[in-house]
């Protein structure tokens, strides 16, 4: 996935393309059955099943096979499941912890620590319903890192370190490393929602984008059970 792109299609992004309808169109899975089989408008699930639709096919038709989300500024790989019975089997090992993701970011200063976790529980803020922090009724989150380097960046007579970081989130909440990152006060390069309003303005006359990726996933094949592994360079 590009970062700029928008991976759900929803009512605010209407005249914007969307990775979702990009997959509707490439697994050929738009057709007058599925156009108006959703949730909203056919919510009685006796109708549904009359029709020989179960809830994970119209979950699948409703979602077009994505299996989980990145944000729109984030890049790397997406999982997509392209068969009903494949989007049910890897969600259910995203619940159960089975999928492995790797991202990689650059923070703000210098990351101490060579390698650690950060567990602290993330949830909405109530009184911004755009952002996430951390919260003592949030949900359990957790986060594996370690420092890949310490790169400088040269702004004047100034001189920042800066850390590029590999993560691995063990939970999937939503802005969770980005949260995460902020929490240990090392925000991720260009974060306009987490950075600082003053340092992510600054950041983004360098880059206009967040610098985060997802650089890798691990999942057992939905059929064979086999550890499936893919790999995607930073941009």
């Amino acid at each position: 996935k590009p970062s700029g792109m928008v991976v759900n299609k929803s009512d605010t992004t209407k005249g914007e393309k969307t990775i979702q309808e990009l997959v509707e169109k490439y697994l050929k899975i738009l057709n007058p059955k599925s156009q108006i089989l959703n949730k909203s408008k056919i919510p009685n699930s006796n109708i549904q099943n009359s029709l020989g639709f179960r809830n994970s096919d119209l979950e699948f038709i409703s979602r077009a096979g994505i299996v989980h989300r990145l944000d729109k500024e984030t890049s790397g790989i997406l999982l997509v499941a392209k068969t009903p019975q494949a989007f049910v089997n890897l969600q259910a090992q995203f619940k159960e912890r089975k999928v492995q993701k790797t991202y990689i970011a650059l923070a703000h200063g210098k990351i101490e620590s060579s390698e650690g976790e950060i567990n602290v529980s993330v949830g909405r803020l109530p009184w911004n319903r755009k952002r996430f922090g951390v919260l003592a009724d949030g949900r359990e989150s957790v986060t594996k890192y370690k420092i890949l380097d310490i790169k400088y960046y040269l702004s004047g007579k100034e001189k920042e370190p800066l850390s590029l970081v590999e993560l691995n989130p063990k939970t999937g909440r939503t802005h969770q490393i980005r949260v995460h990152l902020q929490y240990i006060h090392h925000p991720i390069f260009a974060d306009p929602l987490y950075a600082g309003r003053k340092t992510s303005r600054n950041d983004r006359k360098v880059l206009p984008r967040i610098f985060l990726h997802a650089s890798n996933i691990s999942f057992l094949h939905p059929q064979t059970g086999e550890l499936i592994t893919f790999g995607s360079r930073l941009p």
